[in-house]
């Protein structure tokens, strides 16, 4: 097993590597449906797999196709950090779709319309008074 600290240096050498392929060296149309990040990287702790986490922006039939481009690409993304990155085995890659920015500007707009809702009865309040007792 290897330590919790080598874990994250591969995990964010992974995740490093992924990014620069998936920007610069995969031809599959389907991976250029949607605009892509590599959002985070889950390697296990004997080094054999490597959870790759995306966002994707685009529409849901963009994102399932940009999904499927990925799934038939992690081969070559192996084989690729195989040659980039000096390990013993190279990582099984598996992609996972990651939706927490889309939850995250959804409980933003939820908390803004909140706000705005709150305001009316902020401002039919009488303003606080600054005076204190002694």
């Amino acid at each position: 097993m290897a330590t919790g600290r080598r874990v994250s240096k591969v995990a964010e050498l992974i995740r490093r590597e992924v990014s620069q392929m998936l920007l610069h060296e995969l031809k599959d149309e389907r991976v250029g449906a949607g605009m892509i990040s590599v959002t985070d990287v889950d390697v296990s702790g004997d080094l054999q797999h490597a959870t790759v986490f995306v966002s994707i922006y685009g529409s849901e039939e963009a994102q399932a196709e940009t999904m499927e481009g990925l799934d038939s690409a992690a081969g070559y993304v192996r084989r690729e950090l195989g040659k980039r990155v000096r390990l013993r085995r190279s990582p099984e890659i598996i992609f996972k779709e990651d939706r927490s920015l889309e939850r995250g500007m959804g409980m933003v707009s939820l908390l803004n319309k909140i706000g705005a809702e709150r305001k009316p009865e902020v401002a039919e309040d009488s303003t606080p008074s600054l005076e204190t007792e002694i």
